[in-house]
């Protein structure tokens, strides 16, 4: 019998991943200032229309803008945390679903314990 079974998958730190979640946040990072950055500008220049309620606009884009602000924050904290984190620490990537052949006489606890795939530098490393 086959079940289906959530494996994580763990990325190891090392110095070429760190450098390239680094850049993945810092473009993440220039991606919401330039949505935050347009979002200002088009508010402006509906206010300036005045064909639309202001306090309904208003509330709109301040909503929109906080959202990309929250992310910038949240984003600057990864980075610090990445700066901080030592080399060969593991990552919680994603997980992803397994597909588990099961028999009579299997023991149970061994079927459900957690599985784990390790990558290091885009290559699985270990399966644990």
């Amino acid at each position: 019998m086959k079940i289906l079974q959530t494996v994580a998958v763990r990325q190891v730190l090392t110095e070429k991943s760190k450098l390239v979640l680094l850049e993945g946040y810092e473009k993440n990072k220039q991606q919401l200032t330039k949505e935050r950055e347009q979002l200002q500008f088009e508010f402006k220049k509906l206010e300036k229309t005045k064909r639309f309620q202001p306090s309904n606009i208003k509330v709109h884009f301040e909503r929109e803008i906080e959202k990309r602000q929250e992310k910038i924050k949240l984003l600057d904290f990864q980075i610090e945390q990445l700066h901080i984190l030592p080399l060969g620490s593991e990552l919680k990537e994603k997980e992803v679903n397994a597909i588990i052949d099961i028999e009579v006489g299997d023991r149970w606890e061994t079927v459900q314990k957690e599985k784990t795939i390790i990558i290091k530098d885009g290559i699985i490393d270990e399966i644990r």
